[in-house]
């Protein structure tokens, strides 16, 4: 369900409601940052990916779950959307609305979202210049970088925001020189 258009079409009605409840009650970041940590757990845990997607696991069991995930210092409106979700038989989109969610989020913000590939770990000034620099290429007022390694670029970064690539590895410039030699 992950990549399907399905999965997207249910998701935003769903994250556009919850968007409307934070907005109405001024809590917009605070649920950014929720679902924020509930997607990062969902994508680094496939066990509890499936669990939540499983049919046979009765939602008493799906239910319990979740709220020892959230623990006690997650705002009660988020606990009890996902409850609704459990309830309607949603939860197995939870991780697309999730998505939705920080999407409206990042269109309400002017943020965008950088996906960036790197030979190394980034560190804190190197991801600060990567965020500056997408600033500037697309004047959004801010970026949130989604970073991953990725050794075989040799060097450099690739950075993607929405279907634009800049790409500034060392692997790149590789194959750029060697078409150019190719063409010549």
């Amino acid at each position: 369900m992950k990549g399907s258009a399905f999965g997207t079409e249910v998701a935003e009605p769903y994250a556009q409601a919850i968007m409307s409840v934070a907005q109405s009650n001024n809590l917009t970041d605070r649920f950014g940052d929720e679902v924020r940590s509930l997607l990062n757990l969902i994508e680094n845990s496939p066990d509890l990916r499936d669990f939540l997607t499983n049919p046979v696991v009765k939602e008493p069991a799906k239910k319990a779950v979740l709220r020892q995930i959230l623990g006690e210092d997650s705002h009660p409106y988020l606990v009890n959307f996902l409850m609704l979700l459990v309830d309607k038989r949603r939860v197995i989109f939870l991780e697309k609305i999730c998505e939705q969610y920080l999407k409206l989020l990042r269109k309400l913000k002017n943020t965008v979202l950088a996906e960036v590939s790197s030979a190394t770990e980034l560190n804190e000034e190197q991801r600060q210049a990567v965020a500056d620099r997408v600033k500037a290429l697309t004047g959004a007022q801010e970026v949130e970088l989604k970073t991953k390694v990725a050794p075989d670029l040799i060097g450099g970064v690739v950075i993607k925001v929405g279907s634009q690539i800049f790409d500034a590895s060392l692997r790149g410039q590789l194959h750029r020189i060697g078409y150019n030699l190719s063409v010549i």
